[in-house]
């Protein structure tokens, strides 16, 4: 990972990556055609089914973009009712956190209880209370300048350069990073596909387990009380 330029801080970011990737492969496979945390093929999704196509989904994605939203906004207000000062800009972003995880559990409580199948209510709640961790997640992370490594989204990860004003070119080691990040959602969903096999439910608590950890991990080495992972 020192090759690719990444401190600690973008290890971890790789980690949160990897669960993204175990839970679309999830949604998509075991929930419906939908994705709880790239929310550009949900539209895709969503104008197919108001069009009318057959075998084309429309309250699985319509769910899933609604809570992403619902769980960007809330994010969004959380960093700001912080913003201006260290404690509170910390304060902020474990909440947002905390309510990540607090939604990725209940996710898997579901997942595990009930047994969902796609367009069953339970499958929506489920979706809903994943979309949402992926909005918290997303807003958090882009919120804190993570433009290498957004963790949920890859479409501007894989082209271009920095953000900025103009058009850039990427560095190589921009480019290192964000072929570390496509590598990393693509282990994330390969696993989450065989975990499937199992059951529905095993997948979701790896992906919760593994934010959990690499939170964890953060708070035991951010120097001062600082939010290292996402700031």
């Amino acid at each position: 990972m020192r090759g690719l330029g990444l401190d600690g801080r973008g290890r971890r970011l790789l980690a949160l990556t990897c669960a993204t990737g175990m839970i679309d492969a999830v949604a998509f496979l075991g929930l419906g055609q939908v994705f709880c945390a790239m929310q550009t093929g949900n539209v895709v999704f969503l104008g197919l089914g108001i069009a009318g196509t057959d075998g084309a989904p429309f309250a699985a994605p319509l769910t899933a973009l609604c809570a992403f939203v619902a769980g960007g906004v809330a994010a969004a207000l959380l960093l700001r009712a912080g913003a201006g000062a260290v404690t509170g800009a910390a304060r902020g972003v474990r909440a947002a956190v905390a309510a990540e995880i607090l939604l990725l559990v209940l996710a898997t409580a579901v997942a595990a209880g009930f047994d969902p199948r796609a367009g069953e209510t339970a499958a929506l709640l489920t979706i809903a209370a994943l979309a949402g961790a992926m909005g918290l997640r997303t807003t958090v992370v882009r919120g804190r300048g993570a433009a290498n490594l957004a963790t949920t989204v890859l479409n501007l990860t894989a082209i271009g350069g920095p953000a900025s004003a103009g058009v850039t070119v990427a560095s190589g080691a921009d480019l290192a990073q964000r072929a570390a990040a496509l590598v990393a959602l693509l282990v994330g969903a390969v696993a989450g596909a065989l975990s499937l096999e199992t059951a529905l439910w095993l997948p979701l608590a790896l992906a919760t387990a593994l934010t959990l950890a690499t939170h964890a991990l953060d708070r035991s080495r951010r120097p001062g009380g600082r939010p290292t992972t996402l700031a």
